[in-house]
């Protein structure tokens, strides 16, 4: 082995991770190539609680629904609920499930209990409210914006009453039908309600923004935060349901891009409270373009890593996680050209690696790309070593 690539490696602890970064960053990436697997959770875990006790970290931010991280928070901040109601209730993609997130939210409640508020740690969900087969009504974070408005401000200043909310919001079965995923008659996004909603939610979003120094008196900087969140969720949403009925060629790059702006945006708004971690799948938070094949339409889009990269510059720091093994998804021991496969001949079970020294040390030819045997996980593309600032390799994950 080079000793360049092996000076390239260290220990998964902060401290090294940091180390890999001329300043600390105001959002630290830390993605995964597979969902489902505790081990890697957990290694999230083990890494948060360092760089809340060492670094000064205060926020978790994971890969799920934006509106039911609330309850999340509301949990971990103030004590509302019990541990079993917000696994149910707080998370989309079922991750409620995951024994690796319920340790996260008992750790945090555990940390922030007696702590003053301006020292307790925050959870945030950063997805939209969707789900890979459908969207969800724009109803709960509708409602919820107007309702805040409603408190603070003159009736006249609202765009319409809640009753005539309800009326053009309908029954929510038809917003999230699963059909309209792939048939796009199915979806009540173009219909005469729903494009007024989406003026309506315009509408309250820019009163939101206009009202800003008098609502956060009435109310206070969380309460406001919340309702620009309810205001991100519902347009997002609004727009992601009208292009759900569209049947041009751009269909699903428009929803892709779509999804990752939400992401993006709710990331842009967890970095404004300080130093975070953010944990989703690799292929959000990855700087180059996006792409893939659905049959013979070629579709690209920008990932939220890349969106928000843009606004913040080096404040944004990108981990990807790397594997050798999930034996018991059929995934064994890689090919020792790949990347993956020169690292799992390295000592140790885990280490985080420099990126960038990494590609420098590997050379103008990139390692060979490692196939995966199983469809749920997506190995490193070795042609983009260099957009990964750090890389965590797992040599082994073993069945939760």
């Amino acid at each position: 082995m080079d000793i360049s690539v092996k000076d390239a490696v260290h220990a998964v602890d902060a401290a090294a991770v940091l180390r890999l970064f001329p300043a600390r960053p105001r959002l630290l990436a830390l993605g995964e190539p597979t969902h489902g697997e505790d081990a890697l959770l957990d290694l999230r875990n083990e890494l948060f609680r360092q760089l809340v006790e060492q670094e000064g970290y205060r926020t978790i931010g994971i890969e799920s629904d934006c509106v039911l991280g609330l309850v999340v928070d509301d949990h971990v901040t103030w004590g509302t609920g019990t541990l079993d109601e917000v696994m149910e209730r707080g998370f989309s993609h079922g991750w409620g499930a995951s024994a690796a997130n319920r340790e996260l939210v008992r750790w945090m409640r555990a940390y922030n209990d007696g702590r003053p508020p301006s020292e307790r740690v925050r959870f945030a969900g950063c997805d939209g409210p969707l789900e890979i087969t459908h969207a969800a009504s724009p109803r709960q974070s509708l409602t919820a914006l107007h309702g805040y408005l409603t408190a603070h401000l003159d009736a006249d200043l609202l765009p319409c009453t809640a009753e005539t909310l309800d009326r053009l919001l309908g029954a929510d079965d038809p917003w999230a039908d699963p059909a309209a995923m792939t048939d796009p008659s199915r979806s009540v996004g173009r219909s005469a309600e729903a494009r007024e909603l989406l003026l309506v939610a315009g509408d309250l979003v820019a009163l939101l923004d206009a009202e800003t120094p008098h609502l956060i008196a009435a109310s206070s900087q969380d309460d406001w935060d919340r309702a620009r969140l309810y205001g991100r969720a519902a347009t997002g949403l609004l727009r992601y349901h009208f292009w759900l009925a569209d049947t041009s060629p751009g269909r699903m790059a428009r929803l892709l891009g779509l999804r990752s702006a939400m992401i993006a945006a709710n990331l842009l708004a967890v970095a404004e409270r300080g130093p975070a971690l953010v944990h989703a799948h690799n292929l959000h938070f990855q700087r180059h373009r996006s792409a893939m094949r659905l049959g013979d339409l070629p579709v690209e889009w920008w990932s939220a890593g890349a969106i928000v990269r843009a606004h913040l510059g080096e404040e944004f720091a990108f981990l990807a996680t790397a594997l050798g093994t999930i034996r018991h998804q059929g995934v064994d021991a890689p090919p020792p050209d790949t990347v993956e496969g020169i690292l799992y001949a390295l000592p140790g079970e885990r280490c985080v690696v420099d990126g960038r020294r990494l590609a420098a040390a590997l050379g103008d030819a990139p390692p060979a790309p490692r196939v995966s045997s199983w469809f749920g996980y997506f190995p490193l593309d070795p042609a983009h070593l260099a957009g990964n600032d750090g890389i965590v390799f797992v040599k082994d994950v073993r069945r939760s």
